[in-house]
């Protein structure tokens, strides 16, 4: 198990530029882009990414990934795969309208089944 970090790297963003913070300063230690879900393969060419430009790299690899497969095997990939770990991603797992939380077809589908609260990114009504 990994250990969260006590120490910091600071880093310049191999796309935008921006100054950020990485917490994995030894092999064995936790990193805030640890919380994301880990779809994104690796690219040896290209360094670490800030949360910003990360996070909608994610974001847009979870949609198409999502619109790849047929909603009763996204449910089965999805929730088998990337099981909900307890920390929430804004802009991944949820956003905020209207000073409440939204929650993604991403996150519904970790879920694994519907919750019949008429979440407004529902996908289990599609599978019937």
């Amino acid at each position: 198990m990994k250990k969260a970090s006590t120490a910091c790297k600071h880093k310049n963003c191999s796309v935008c530029g921006n100054s950020f913070t990485c917490g994995a300063v030894e092999e064995d230690q936790w990193c805030w882009c640890n919380d994301f879900p880990a779809i994104m393969p690796l690219d040896f060419d290209q360094d670490c990414r800030c949360p910003e430009c990360l996070k909608k790299v994610v974001k847009e690899k979870d949609d198409r990934f999502i619109k790849t497969l047929p909603p009763e095997n996204a449910v089965k990939s999805i929730a088998k795969n990337y099981v909900d770990t307890g920390k929430l991603v804004e802009g991944i797992d949820y956003y905020i309208e209207n000073d409440r939380w939204v929650f993604t077809e991403w996150y519904l589908l970790k879920q694994g089944h519907c919750c019949n609260s008429g979440c407004k990114h529902c996908p289990y009504a599609s599978i019937g």
